[in-house]
This record gives C-alpha cells, structure tokens and sequence, in this order.
C-alpha cells in the first residue's frame, strides 16, 4: 500500500463521502519517517518533480560544525545524541533530527539541517 500524503479527504464537512474522479499519482506520494542513524555513511537519493533530486541521510558519522566564535565550518565526527526536543526517544536510540543536540570530537552542537531532506548534516556549536 502506497503512503499517500496530499490526496484528499475521503469525506466532506457534513459526512458525505467524495468520489474520486481519479486515482494515486506518482507526485502525491509519502513516504515513511528517515530517522537517520550514526554509523558508516550511507544517502539515498530519491527522484522529485521537475528531474530534481531529493537527498536522504539514512546513517551518518561526520557533520558539517559552524564555530560562531571563528565563523568557520569544519568536519566533525558524530559520537552520540545527548538532547532532542523532538522526541526523547530519539535520543536512547541515537537518532538524528533538526533541533537535535549532538556530542562531536569538536564538543556539542545543535542541527540545524534537516538530515532526512537536505541530505547533509549541518551543525552549529553550543
């Protein structure tokens, strides 16, 4: 079964059912959540509308670090999920969302890309 995200309701203000006119297309549909892991790298790329690429970071183990002191960005190795306003679940099995805060060999940072779209993992340290 296809997740479908912006087909429409099957039922209208007042109850009364709609007909569809027409069936799933390709543009309209979802899929499930990434939740992207740290590990050995691995992307999936995924075709959009218009020819265009989507890119989804299923594991990671290095970010792109901003240092606001600096104002430079270097490479840092991912160690674990220390905080996640998101989900606090995400945080027990190190996953890493936008908003997540995350222990590197440069110190903790919070991601401010979003891994499952962008297809990188940008931070910035805290």
């Amino acid at each position: 079964m296809a997740i479908v995200h912006r087909g429409r309701i099957g039922r209208g203000p007042t109850g009364g059912r709609y007909k569809s006119a027409r069936g799933k297309r390709l543009f309209e549909r979802g899929s499930p959540a990434t939740l992207t892991k740290i590990g050995k790298e691995k992307i999936v790329v995924i075709g959009t509308k218009g020819g265009n690429e989507k890119r989804k970071v299923l594991v990671a183990q290095t970010a792109n670090v901003f240092d606001p002191k600096s104002k430079k960005f270097s490479k840092a190795t991912v160690k674990i999920v220390t905080a996640c306003p998101a989900n606090r679940h995400f945080v027990r099995r190190n996953i890493i969302v936008k908003g997540a805060v995350i222990e590197t060999d440069k110190g903790k940072a919070r991601v401010t890309s979003r891994p499952g779209q962008d297809g990188v993992i940008n931070a910035v340290l805290v």
